[in-house]
């Protein structure tokens, strides 16, 4: 009961503040985000209501039951996170035909990578250098993990902004690619990175943990997306009807979300995947195979709008605000978030002028690759489950640069894809009737 209380408060709190961002021309997702942090833990979840006598007392509901506490709730709730995630990166790689891919692979692959490597080598420096300052306070492990989180830019945010504007143009057609391939640099840079770290702190390197590893998880990753799109695409054919078409492809994206759950270790090396890689292979190989798959997206696409806000107002209830306390996590995180910035968008702006693309590029997609979420966060618990409260800081970093990120980032993706004309201002049918009849002099 409590679940199903939270997912409906999350749902009506998204849409309610959704109409009160778009007298200000907010993105959704902004909205959604800042419903979760009103209803969260920290504001509203803080007020008793049992004085209400609304019943809410006797079935164990309050708006705080959005924190994270360890709890079987929680858990499902995590489960629904993974779950929309799976949908967002099926929808990602929806968008990568061959025929495009032809176009701007080699850009997307040249951006993708060098803008990832330049936010973490500039914030590594910029670390490293705060470590001499504070010895006590950031280690040199530390600093090197979060330049290595700093790769990460979360796809969900940037998806949401591109569907809620309908954006189209050269740039959206080359941000899709880089923010999918942006999970695979990211996870590559972390592991050797934190591979790195942790011989820093152990005295010892592990070329299976920072190399093998990594590899291994991308590679089997792409495989098993691939092989499960060419089953759906297969068993799509089956079914002509179109609900029956939607049903399937939703029951396959969850198949593959818990298919990729899978872990085995043998010895260091670890059999794992990447459930937004898996389900972004699962996308771009049913787009190219099957020859209905853009009907079928539609279809879907409906399906999972509610979905996407419940996912994001509880994104936004997991913001924590209890860390802004911290004096030295608002220092340290403040040079993350500044160092992380410029390092994105100079890697962009450089790597996209080495390839040739045009200058509305160069100048605007750095800022749309800005947002940081779920991957970012995923990279800190890793930390924290193998250093314990020695990664406490560098969770608590990440938490303050999500909360900034996913606040802020939303709008200047925005700002960006509307510069470069990928947005389009809309002009309403009265508007235009009106113009047309003044200018052939009808009254």
């Amino acid at each position: 009961m409590q679940i199903l209380i939270t997912l409906a408060v999350a749902i009506v709190a998204g849409l309610l503040m959704s109409r009160v961002t778009k007298l200000f021309k907010l993105p959704a997702v902004t909205a959604y985000l800042l419903a979760g942090l009103i209803v969260g833990p920290y504001l509203i979840g803080k007020i008793d209501f049992s004085f209400l006598n609304m019943g809410f007392s006797h079935i164990g509901f309050a708006p705080s039951d959005f924190g994270l506490d360890g709890s079987e709730k929680n858990v499902a709730l995590e489960l629904f996170g993974q779950v929309a995630l799976g949908f967002i990166a099926f929808a990602i790689g929806n968008e990568f035909r061959m025929s495009d891919i032809k176009s701007i692979g080699k850009q997307a692959f040249v951006i993708g990578v060098l803008q990832a490597v330049a936010a973490t080598v500039l914030v590594d420096v910029a670390l490293i250098g705060l470590h001499f300052l504070m010895p006590n306070v950031l280690s040199i492990s530390n600093a090197i993990i979060l330049g290595a989180i700093a790769s990460a830019t979360a796809p969900a945010a940037t998806l949401m902004v591109v569907r809620q504007y309908k954006a189209k143009g050269k740039l959206t057609d080359l941000l899709l690619p880089i923010v999918a391939l942006d999970d695979a640099v990211g996870l590559i840079i972390f592991s050797v990175s934190f591979g790195v770290a942790r011989a820093i702190e152990d005295g010892k390197i592990s070329a299976i943990s920072m190399i093998v590893n990594p590899l291994i998880e991308v590679a089997l990753s792409l495989l098993l997306g691939a092989l499960m799109g060419w089953v759906f695409t297969a068993c799509e054919k089956i079914f002509h009807s179109g609900s029956k078409r939607m049903s399937l492809s939703i029951s396959f994206v969850l198949l593959t979300v818990a298919i990729s759950m899978i872990k085995v270790h043998i010895g260091e090396i670890h059999i794992g995947f990447s459930s937004l890689l898996v389900c972004m292979m699962l996308g771009t190989v049913f787009c190219n195979l099957c020859d209905f798959s853009a009907d079928i997206m539609d279809r879907a696409d409906k399906w999972t709008a509610p979905l996407f806000v419940m996912f994001f107002v509880l994104s936004g209830a997991e913001l924590r605000l209890d860390i802004l306390a911290d004096v030295w996590v608002l220092v340290i995180g403040a040079a993350y978030i500044i160092t992380r910035s410029i390092g994105k968008y100079v890697g962009t702006f450089f790597s996209a002028k080495l390839v040739k693309c045009d200058k509305n590029i160069q100048k605007y997609l750095g800022i749309t690759l800005l947002p940081q979420a779920g991957v970012a966060l995923g990279m800190s618990a890793i930390v924290i489950s193998t250093w314990g409260n020695d990664g406490v800081l560098v969770r608590n970093i990440i938490l303050f640069s999500v909360l900034v990120y996913e606040i802020v980032g939303p709008m200047l993706t925005k700002i960006a894809l509307t510069k470069a004309g990928d947005i389009k201002e809309k002009t309403t049918e009265g508007f235009n009737r009106k113009e047309f009849l003044e200018k052939q002099n009808v009254k």
